[in-house]
């Protein structure tokens, strides 16, 4: 195995542990803990806090994949219309797999986004406790929820390709 394919493959998981990883653990750890504050102050700043900190360390771990997911593609011959363009291709269980790891992929980035950079915001400068603050953090609250499934997704579909399909 080519050493620099290696090296882009693992720094391709490690980035998905850290993406993945971080979005699960704050869903499953960090939003209970900080959730049980009384202090409404206290707790909006730690969600600020951590958002902000993930935030960076996210979309860097989102870069990463990107740029070696579509290394890894080249060197494994898929990144060309021959391959990709070929609806035989999407036909056979690795093409299937790649294609519902890159949709779930797809659905993450887009709501990552609108989360990271709309609800997310917007939720932390309403008046703690009115009603579009509620509403609003309620639809981060889902949205964050839907991008950690589909995380799920990815990871099923990650291990599908490492297998073959």
């Amino acid at each position: 195995m080519n050493a620099l394919y290696f090296a882009s493959v693992t720094l391709h998981v490690l980035a998905a542990i850290v993406w993945i990883g971080g979005i699960v653990f704050f869903a499953l750890v960090g939003a209970p803990v900080v959730r049980k504050i009384e202090s409404a102050e206290l707790k909006r700043a730690l969600f600020h806090e951590i958002g902000i900190r993930f935030r960076i360390v996210g979309w860097v771990s989102v870069l990463t994949l990107l740029v070696t997911g579509a290394f890894n593609l080249h060197w494994l011959g898929l990144l060309n219309v021959n391959a990709m363009g070929s609806a035989a291709f999407w036909s056979t269980p690795y093409g299937r797999a790649l294609g519902e790891k890159l949709a779930a992929v797809t659905l993450m980035l887009a709501l990552s986004a609108w989360h990271d950079f709309s609800l997310g915001p917007r939720a932390l400068a309403l008046e703690p406790g009115s009603d579009e603050a509620v509403r609003t953090r309620r639809k981060a609250v889902w949205v964050a929820r839907v991008t950690g499934i589909l995380g799920l997704v990815v990871v099923v579909a990650a291990v599908r390709l490492a297998r073959g399909g």
